[in-house]
């Protein structure tokens, strides 16, 4: 789990993201999750833009991503998610 002070710190980092992966009407699928998981691989944390959905649904959605993948959520702000999976060489240094 990640300590608040963690969350702070990569949520100002993902500030200036954008987003790498976009879930659309179809849901989280299969595909969608691979990318994700390859988004993952190569910045450690990303920003994720749901095209649809109520609140519970991109919720469940964040929790099936963190779940599935070994992540960790950092934010979730409307339609946008924040998540972040230390890489084995890390770039970025958590306080």
């Amino acid at each position: 789990m990640l300590s608040p002070a963690q969350k702070r710190f990569l949520s100002g980092e993902a500030h200036t993201l954008n987003p790498v992966v976009i879930i659309g009407k179809n849901g989280l699928t299969k595909s969608v999750l691979d990318e994700i998981d390859c988004a993952l691989k190569s910045h450690e944390l990303i920003k994720i833009k749901v095209a649809s959905g109520e609140k519970d649904e991109r919720e469940a959605m964040l929790d099936t991503i963190c779940g599935d993948l070994a992540a960790y959520p950092v934010k979730h702000i409307g339609k946008t998610l924040v998540i972040y999976r230390q890489a084995e060489k890390p770039q970025l240094v958590l306080p």
